[in-house]
């Protein structure tokens, strides 16, 4: 139980709020310290970062990662309380995990059983969909990044590489750990980020019930060799149903890779899914909106304005009251039922609120965060943008339409008619074509207008249409 911490020397006060014990962490930014909340002497993990040894690349990533987080608010994410900045040092105030990353975890226990491998997989499945739902790719998911508790609840963490998603534009930039990179980051490939997300969620699932990574080499070239081609092998003790999600996360080809919504419907992810990691991800955006009523008396108890932090919350303002706030709220949602770390009272609200979808109305429209939603590209374009070769993206792009059973023909230069029919009808194509050259055949289909969909698909040179313009890769 955290108790309120002893006086310390001077040089371990970080202003008023925090006193400073032991390292945690070393990494490639600073270092991370355990500290304590004066006021409720609760424990924090404070990254501590020198602007000045920092390069212009690693300031913006600081910055992205304390956007993202200071937006979100969610069960299996780790929390952003404060940002603190003191001269050329910044200190990044974030929720403790008492437990360690999942690498030790599985170092120390090795290969996980099914059932204990299952509910953690659950926990990050969650977290990442909650990122996606809010246009953020992680691009960083691995062991390390995955935290936990005593409780053994799982969190998200470390959005250093993180990037937000815009509809119609791609990744370029190769980041993350090789062992965990998807075929298309390794290739230096455009991606999506939340392909490359679902590729690295395979990796880490397939360490829980293996005890090892899918991908090992000696060397790094061979490492990549085997990521792009997909060798990798599945150990007998697996079950059927373990073997079928893992062949179909880790798929070299994004477009027949298993999605998300995809992995929460299989049989595997579902047996034994807890109530309350059924939550749709937009009802815990909604639920993280209503203040704890429990906590907000605890904090006007400590001698905070009642007037002062309902303003502060509902203007989503970051000062001590707020801080002291979403503290105390943290330490009661660890101790409480699962229902009420997910903005429930009890199983059967949760279900009621489930059926009724969308029809719940929330008054209280405030958030857990005490910052602004993540800010994303506003700029929109038709179709999307990319330095690929012309030739390669149709040949792709057509390589695509051919196992959706959609038929073309060529009417100009990278200009296509074509037609989808629904399922249940046959369109003929020649598959010995050459795919620019494919023609639409009637052959034994009636066509039915209101049945066909038809889109045209045209490749433009935005350097010939308004100068050289080139996308600049994230």
């Amino acid at each position: 139980m955290d108790r309120p911490a002893k006086k310390k020397k001077s040089s371990q006060v970080l202003m008023p709020q925090y006193y400073l014990e032991r390292t945690l962490g070393i990494g490639s930014f600073g270092k991370v310290k355990l500290a304590r909340h004066v006021s409720t002497g609760l424990k924090v993990a404070i990254k501590i970062l020198n602007l000045q040894k920092l390069s212009a690349s690693d300031a913006e990533k600081v910055r992205r990662e304390v956007k993202i987080l200071a937006a979100f608010s969610h069960p299996h994410i780790v929390r952003l309380y404060e940002v603190i900045e003191i001269r050329s040092k910044v200190y990044v105030v974030m929720e403790y995990m008492d437990s360690g990353d999942l690498f030790c975890y599985i170092t120390v226990r090795g290969r996980l059983k099914e059932d204990e491998a299952r509910i953690i997989f659950q926990q990050i499945i969650c977290g990442v969909e909650f990122c996606h739902l809010n246009m953020v790719a992680h691009r960083d998911l691995k062991p390390e990044n995955l935290l936990l508790d005593c409780n053994g609840t799982v969190k998200l963490a470390d959005f250093g590489l993180s990037n937000t998603m815009t509809d119609g534009h791609f990744l370029k930039t190769t980041c993350g750990s090789p062992e965990y990179a998807a075929p298309e980051i390794i290739s230096k490939q455009f991606y999506a980020g939340s392909d490359v997300d679902v590729w690295s969620c395979g990796v880490v699932l397939y360490a829980l019930l293996c005890g090892r990574l899918p991908f090992e080499a000696e060397n790094l070239s061979y490492l990549c060799t085997k990521i792009k081609s997909g060798i990798y092998t599945l150990p007998a003790h697996l079950s059927l149903e373990a073997k079928d999600l893992i062949s179909r996360i880790l798929v070299v080809d994004p477009i027949t890779r298993i999605t998300i919504p995809e992995i929460r419907q299989h049989p595997w992810f579902r047996l034994h899914l807890p109530w309350f990691l059924s939550v749709r991800a937009e009802e815990i955006k909604e639920r993280s909106k209503l203040i704890n009523k429990d906590t907000f008396e605890e904090v006007v108890g400590l001698g905070f304005s009642h007037s002062l932090l309902m303003e502060s919350l509902k203007n989503r303002l970051q000062n001590e009251a707020t801080v002291t706030y979403y503290l105390l709220l943290d330490r009661r949602l660890r101790s409480c039922n699962a229902c009420i770390r997910y903005g429930f009272n009890s199983e059967k609200e949760f279900k009621t609120a489930n059926t009724s979808l969308q029809q719940q109305t929330y008054i209280e429209n405030v958030g857990v965060s005490p910052r602004s939603n993540v800010p994303y590209q506003t700029t929109w374009t038709v179709g999307l943008q990319t330095l690929t070769h012309p030739h390669e993206l149709m040949l792709d792009a057509l390589s695509v339409l051919r196992r959706l059973n959609v038929s073309w023909k060529r009417i100009g230069s990278y200009n296509m008619k074509c037609r989808w029919l629904p399922p249940e009808r046959k369109v003929s194509l020649d598959m010995n074509h050459i795919p620019f050259e494919a023609t639409i055949s009637d052959t034994g289909v009636e066509l039915k207008s209101q049945n066909a969909v038809k889109f045209e698909m045209q490749l433009y040179d935005l350097t010939a249409l308004q100068g050289s313009r080139e996308p600049i890769p994230p």
